[in-house]
């Protein structure tokens, strides 16, 4: 991480950290004290975006009924598949735990994030210890893309929009499916909830 002068936050962003399982310990050993924050969204959502990603890359791989199970007459999910693995954050929080206080760790709630960003971006200010500057007057909503965008940064004629791959169209999926992955998933967002204090309310 590059030195920062007294006053300055240095903040670095990789969507692998959480559920990596070395990555823990290798952050420790550079910082006990480092703030770390987590965005979490419904992991259904998340599985199925994460798959409209990859047939976006690779168009002819099975559909996302197909690869949810190991075996399909039997309704056993297949908890491995990176897209469902993923999004089991319990299993991921607690190898975090091992190294860090839950004090250290701030939990962004990703639905909230694109129904009321400037809410959930003061309560990321505040965990840091920040003033409040970031505020609603900050964004505006984009109908098209779905996603709130940041209003015309400092020094650009343009505002600020999330980049191409956000905001794409699901695919239709089984809603046989759906439920499945809802009772699968429920004890480990229970659980979640109660390692992180918190109730993200996913169905």
């Amino acid at each position: 991480m590059p030195k920062a002068l007294n006053g300055q936050i240095v903040m670095e962003k990789t969507p692998r950290y959480f559920v990596t399982p070395e990555t823990p310990g290798r952050i420790h050993t550079m910082s006990r004290d480092i703030k770390l924050i987590v965005v979490v969204r419904d992991p259904i959502t998340r599985a199925i975006s994460d798959y409209t990603q990859i047939i976006s890359k690779t168009p002819d791989i099975p559909s996302f009924e197909s690869l949810t199970f190991k075996n399909r007459s039997t309704g056993q999910i297949d908890s491995l598949w990176s897209p469902l693995y993923i999004g089991l954050y319990a299993r991921h929080l607690e190898r975090w735990l091992a190294y860090f206080p839950l004090s250290q760790i701030h939990f962004v709630h990703g639905e909230r994030l694109i129904s009321d960003p400037a809410g959930e971006l003061g309560r990321v200010q505040d965990f840091l210890g920040l003033q409040r500057i970031i505020t609603d007057k900050h964004f505006y909503f984009n109908k098209t893309k779905g996603f709130p965008c940041l209003k015309k940064p400092e020094g650009s004629s343009k505002p600020h929009c999330l980049g191409k791959t956000k905001g794409r169209t699901h695919p239709k999926i089984n809603p046989e499916v759906i439920q499945k992955l809802r009772e699968f998933y429920q004890p480990h967002n229970l659980k979640f909830y109660q390692m992180a204090g918190m109730d993200f309310g996913w169905q």
